[in-house]
């Protein structure tokens, strides 16, 4: 590709996708982005024979989905036979949702890959899609995505289906929602009143020291003013680094860098500061001291970060219990290719339903009754219809489902309480959205397919504990960055390298 061609793709990129929303990270929300909820993989794990299992009704195929998700409440299995009522009358499709857990969901998926094990449409992002397209799991959509479901191709602008792109191919459908990442810090507003907290002047990880000690101070020796998962650590804390969609935070490029240098992130000054910071936490009592091994987030947490956008807030408060929480952006908004990857919805290679699959998710992305359904449970019990299907009053905090995860946000009903225009809102933001020197760019590791496996197994052996501040990052940086490079770091950079210079010639 010539240099005039590259610069239209990343220029037009931002143009383009402005009307977009992106994959979300770490919130407690399960309508708005990740929900924090406890939860139980097994409630909803069953041993499958087959790719899909037939219906009792007739033909109707039921397809498998595997998602990410909380602990399924007791009417789980009702408000998806209302769905399967509908989607079976609509286009002679079932759906049989697979939740794994969120402190479950990168064992589950990978073994799920691995083993060959039967599924039809699976739930993935940047961090697991293009290994994942390497080992041959998903089935290639480009021209089926075309023909079987014109309306969800025309819904979704061409540089999106273009980000999710790996070799020149479309191998998922991409979520439809924001594609530029922001990142907000979010307060329960009882200790911002009880503790004098001015979020306004809080800009960075140590504007949030003498907070959280106020707060450790005044609550107690068993009160924990920053509640940390090993899921995710401290979320967003990479965010100043472009991962060129190789899902491996350890190498990156700085989102602003114009030489576009591929760096060992975690050797990064700024990097190792706050790596720091989180360590001196955890070892005054700031960060619970069973973070490393922790799955599943409390609820009611006195403080998170998050990837959101404008009135997300109200659907916290709903499935945390909490008043009111006090949100206040921090980072961003940016795009990066890897935000328009951070949610997609894939086929399995081996499905015997393909066309259905597509059909089924295009209904989801063009279907406001579905889309609701999916996004917010059993209507009547988990929530109601106030205006026509254009706002809903959440009557539950049990529905486990993620909204982020199953399809675009521009035909989801707003949760009573946040913004009529949220969505507008949300656009808006986007306009706003600057853009990582490497966008358009994502990583072909399809000769590295061993290095990356064997980084990733480095890092996941000791990432809990050095995101969740548990281990001194000046006595353990050098110990995994030893590790990764043993393990392929220095080629998988140096191809890197080697890729995003032919690339932006």
């Amino acid at each position: 590709m010539n240099r005039t061609k590259k610069k239209w793709l990343a220029l037009s990129a931002v143009a383009l996708l402005t009307t977009a929303l992106a994959g979300c990270g770490n919130s407690n929300s399960n309508s708005d982005s990740k929900n924090s909820t406890p939860s139980n993989a097994n409630a909803t794990e069953s041993t499958q024979t087959e790719t899909s299992k037939p219906a009792n009704s007739g033909d109707v195929p039921t397809l498998v989905w595997w998602t990410i998700g909380g602990q399924t409440p007791a009417n789980f299995d009702k408000a998806i036979a209302a769905m399967n009522e509908y989607t079976a009358e609509k286009i002679g499709v079932k759906i049989d949702i697979k939740v794994a857990s969120w402190g479950d969901w990168d064992t589950k998926i990978n073994t799920i890959v691995n083993t060959g094990e039967p599924f039809d449409i699976m739930f993935t992002n940047n961090s697991k899609y293009s290994q994942q397209v390497t080992l041959g799991a998903f089935a290639d959509l480009t021209d089926l995505v075309q023909s079987e479901t014109p309306d969800l191709f025309k819904l979704i602008p061409q540089n999106v289906w273009d980000g999710t792109k790996i070799g020149g191919k479309i191998y998922s459908v991409p979520t439809y929602k924001d594609s530029s990442l922001t990142q907000y810090w979010v307060f329960d507003d009882k200790y911002v009143q009880k503790y004098g907290i001015d979020t306004a002047s809080i800009k960075t990880l140590k504007d949030l020291d003498k907070p959280f000690r106020d707060m450790k101070a005044g609550e107690g020796k068993s009160f924990y003013p920053l509640s940390l998962t090993q899921g995710d650590g401290f979320n967003g804390f990479f965010n100043g680094y472009d991962d060129m969609t190789l899902g491996l935070p350890p190498i990156g490029v700085k989102v602003d860098d114009a030489s576009r240098k591929v760096v060992s992130v975690l050797e990064q000054p700024d990097v190792m500061d706050g790596l720091k910071q989180l360590h001196q936490w955890y070892q005054d009592g700031i960060i619970n001291p069973d973070a490393p091994t922790k799955t599943e987030a409390d609820k009611a947490r006195p403080f998170f970060a998050a990837q959101a956008f404008p009135g997300a807030e109200a659907g916290w408060q709903i499935t945390e219990g909490v008043e009111k929480y006090d949100m206040f952006q921090i980072f961003g908004p940016i795009y990066t290719t890897s935000t328009i990857q951070g949610s997609l919805n894939a086929i399995s290679a081996n499905s015997k339903y393909k066309n259905e699959a597509l059909k089924y998710l295009q209904l989801v992305n063009t279907d406001s009754k579905l889309r609701n359904m999916l996004a917010f449970g059993e209507l009547g019990v988990d929530y109601d219809n106030v205006d026509g299907e254009k706002v809903v009053e959440r009557k539950s905090d049990t529905w486990p489902l993620a909204a982020y995860t199953q399809g675009t946000f521009f035909n989801l009903a707003v949760t009573k309480g946040a913004p009529v225009d949220q969505w507008d809102q949300v656009r808006k933001l986007n306009d706003q959205a600057t853009s990582s020197t490497n966008l358009g760019f994502a990583l072909d590791i399809s000769k590295l397919s061993t290095e990356v496996a064997n980084t990733k197994a480095v890092w996941d052996k000791y990432r809990y504990e050095l995101m969740t501040g548990a281990s001194d990052p000046e006595k353990m940086v050098p110990k995994i960055v030893s590790e990764l490079k043993a393990a392929g770091m220095d080629a998988i950079t140096k191809a890197a390298q080697e890729q995003v210079d032919t690339y932006f010639k």
